[in-house]
């Protein structure tokens, strides 16, 4: 079985997926996370592998940046590949002096502005949430790895270079109640709720808009390792 954007074959993908932005962080995670791990697609070159973690099966693919980039293949797992369960790994940006740079954070839900969900079926909620079981699964695992991770509102954003006629970040976080800022969960959670699938966002603060903080790129290496690894472990309890 082939779509447009995946070359996978039926039976290639586990049944939970994490799945980062960058394909370069999905190599990454399969060549330092996870045993054997086999490329199953490669189309456009948004990487997807297929291993074990802790003797269980796991995979790792790339969504590319946007609500459009994670919604097709979000959409092509979950409609084609038999994919139950995917945990967005990335980035974001904080709001507020609570959330620091290298925090991990959790998203208890996913406020956009974004036309994705009225234009996909209809929806006309701006908040939407993830799957609570997974979540769940992931604050039990992060208290047993002693991992700081904290629940909080993002925002998924439309746009990353804001017009001169955009909302100021200050504005907004006044008017939603959002802590922090990123690109695709709103959309990953939208089909994950069309489609009865699950899904979650985990995420490493890499700069602070309050503080004017920013990691290194040794420091995201290092930071998102901790992510990484919460992932998994939660990955492979579900």
């Amino acid at each position: 079985m082939a779509t447009p954007h995946i070359n996978a074959r039926e039976g290639d993908f586990a049944k939970t997926i994490l799945m980062p932005g960058d394909p370069l962080r999905a190599q990454f995670i399969a060549e330092n996370f996870i045993d054997n791990p086999q490329l199953v697609t490669s189309v456009r070159n948004v990487l997807g592998f297929t291993g074990t973690y802790n003797g269980k099966p796991i995979s790792v693919m790339a969504s590319g940046m946007g609500m459009p980039s994670i919604g097709i293949y979000s959409y092509e797992l979950f409609q084609f590949y038999g994919v139950e369960n995917i945990i967005r790994i990335g980035s974001a940006g904080s709001y507020t002096k609570q959330l620091k740079v290298k925090d991990v954070v959790l998203a208890s839900s996913a406020y956009s502005t974004s036309s994705y969900a009225l234009v996909h079926n209809g929806e006309t909620s701006h908040e939407l949430l993830p799957s609570q079981h997974i979540n769940e699964v992931i604050l039990a695992k992060a208290q047993e790895l002693d991992i700081k991770c904290t629940p909080c509102k993002v925002y998924s954003s439309d746009v990353f270079y804001g017009g001169p006629s955009s909302e100021p970040w200050q504005q907004l976080r006044e008017r939603t109640g959002v802590d922090c800022v990123e690109m695709e969960s709103f959309a990953l959670f939208q089909n994950a709720r069309v489609m009865g699938k699950n899904a979650a966002c985990l995420l490493t603060i890499s700069d602070s808009l309050v503080e004017f903080t920013a990691m290194s790129a040794e420091e995201r290496q290092t930071s998102f390792r901790t992510m990484m690894h919460l992932a998994l472990e939660a990955a492979i309890a579900l």
